[in-house]
């Protein structure tokens, strides 16, 4: 056996209020897809951050090649061939996708960067992984899992000896993903050492060697992956058992809560209709590129309409902004929500009232009491892991930031719910929690659109199911006839038939 490239000892990390690390030690040798689990919270994106430079140990230390480092920065992480792609997107939406690539490391020509060489690294880099949007393309005009997809070339483009790859698949269709593992595959036959991170167990077993799991900061166990299970590891992670199936009570009641007809969004999706009753989960299943976020976005007045009703409570509705869709009783859940759904600077408190502001605003400023007895009654009743109600947002887990996306739609007493990939990069104990909230939501007459990739998720908590594909919906399934197969065969109807095309 190897010995290790890069092992991490003792190391230990604390912000403010939070243990993040504890004495945590660990080894990944050339060769090895080391996979590294945990709840939201565990310290994995700490811990690896640690290894990368991008944050500094309070005590411990990093061997790379028998060199032991108190602290690496970023430039000794590039210098010693360890490259990391994080789960939330590191790059910079006005900049080129060969520009973000290469930032760092342009290729260059008497002292001004080479563009002509820039873009054909790029594009050599792109064919890959059969990417196909051009070069010069600014970042901000790709959807999440082309972000993605740039980010995973963003790391490749140096020379790596280690690979961490944090959440990679998220956002990412099954050839994608399929794709990802077999350069995963390439690189460890070339020796390099690739340590993985995603809640996704289906993925552990697959693609991994050997499980490090965390939990509270700390070592919790160590598993060989040919000789354990997902329960196994899901037991090792939350300290417990638990059932793996996700299932839902129906609460659907006969009022129609909400209709659409004939709702379009030029370029986007077309002659969109449904009902959503009181209490209901629908649930909204589809390829990526389907039009599912888009539809959400229309509906929450965040994307324009170009055709279609939309009537709440039978009264005929145009929301023409967010602030117009929480007026009228909706909440939304964006698939980004750091960059969407959340303001990681300020508070807990803060981003749990920013939907309802104006109540909490007196004649000299903000009630900050009332607002931290609202926040702290929605923080309990969400299970928030916080120190208090004045922690940055920036500084929790994935888990708790969505717990508090979901909190403050709560707070709001937002009848019609817009959850799109509520469950997306968090734990198995954090979904199950998010699972409960929509349970206890819908049987108080709170009603849900549902968008996930995770068909078992989709199957298990909805009550209906509409799929989309290429624009279009194309069908909606009672609970009791929805299976996997036969969603996917309609999320493939339109695109297999070649048409491409979505009308104004």
């Amino acid at each position: 056996m190897p010995d290790a490239v890069a092992t991490l000892r003792n190391i230990c990390k604390t912000y403010p209020g939070v243990k993040a690390l504890d004495n945590v030690s660990l080894a990944v040798r050339p060769g090895e897809v080391l996979c590294l689990l945990g709840e939201n919270g565990a310290g994995k994106s700490t811990l690896m951050r640690c290894l990368t430079g991008a944050e500094m140990p309070d005590s411990g230390e990093i061997v790379i090649d028998g060199t032991a480092y108190t602290a690496l920065s970023a430039t000794d992480g590039h210098a010693l061939g360890i490259g990391m792609i994080y789960q939330e997107s590191s790059l910079v939406p006005a900049m080129s996708v060969a520009e973000n690539i290469f930032l760092g490391h342009e290729p260059s020509s008497g002292g001004m960067v080479n563009r002509r060489d820039l873009e054909a690294r790029a594009v050599e880099l792109m064919q890959r992984f059969d990417l196909r949007f051009p070069p010069d393309l600014p970042v901000r005009k790709l959807g999440p899992a082309q972000q993605q997809l740039v980010q995973i070339l963003k790391a490749l483009s140096r020379d790596l000896r280690i690979l961490v790859m944090d959440e990679p698949t998220a956002a990412l269709t099954q050839r994608e993903i399929e794709h990802l593992f077999e350069l995963v595959r390439t690189f460890r036959k070339d020796g390099i050492a690739i340590i993985y991170i995603s809640h996704r167990l289906e993925e552990i077993l697959e693609i991994g060697d050997r499980a490090v799991i965390l939990r509270d900061g700390a070592f919790a166990a160590e598993r060989k992956i040919s000789e354990t299970t997902e329960a196994q590891l899901i037991a090792d992670m939350v300290g417990r058992n638990l059932d793996g199936k996700v299932s839902k009570k129906s609460h659907t009641g006969d009022k129609v809560v909400l209709s659409v007809e004939g709702l379009s969004s030029k370029g986007l999706f077309s002659d969109v209709s449904f009902d959503l009753r009181e209490g209901e989960v629908l649930g909204l299943s589809g390829l990526v590129g389907a039009g599912r976020s888009d539809l959400l976005s229309c509906l929450f007045g965040a994307t324009r309409r170009s055709a279609g009703t939309v009537r709440m409570d039978g009264a005929e509705i145009h929301p023409k902004s967010p602030r117009e869709a929480i007026a009228h009783g909706m909440g939304l859940v964006p698939e980004e929500r750091r960059a969407d759904g959340l303001v990681l600077d300020r508070s807990v408190a803060e981003n749990m009232a920013y939907p309802q502001l104006d109540r909490f605003v007196g004649p000299s400023g903000l009630r900050w009491s009332k607002l931290k007895a609202m926040s702290s009654q929605i923080s309990e009743r969400m299970r928030l892991r916080t120190p208090s109600q004045d922690q940055r947002v920036g500084l929790l887990s994935g888990g708790n930031q969505q717990k508090i996306v979901i909190g403050k739609w709560i707070a709001a007493g937002a009848r019609v719910l817009l959850l799109d990939e509520p469950t997306r990069g968090i734990d198995v104990n954090a979904k199950r929690e998010i699972y409960g909230l929509i349970e206890e939501l819908t049987a108080t007459g709170v009603s849900v659109i549902l968008v996930s990739s995770e068909l078992p998720e989709v199957l298990g908590l909805s009550d209906r199911i509409a799929v989309m594909s290429a624009g279009q919906m194309v069908a909606i399934l009672d609970r009791d006839e929805a299976t996997q197969i036969n969603i996917m065969e309609h999320a493939f109807s339109r695109v297999s038939a070649g048409n491409g095309g979505i009308a104004a």
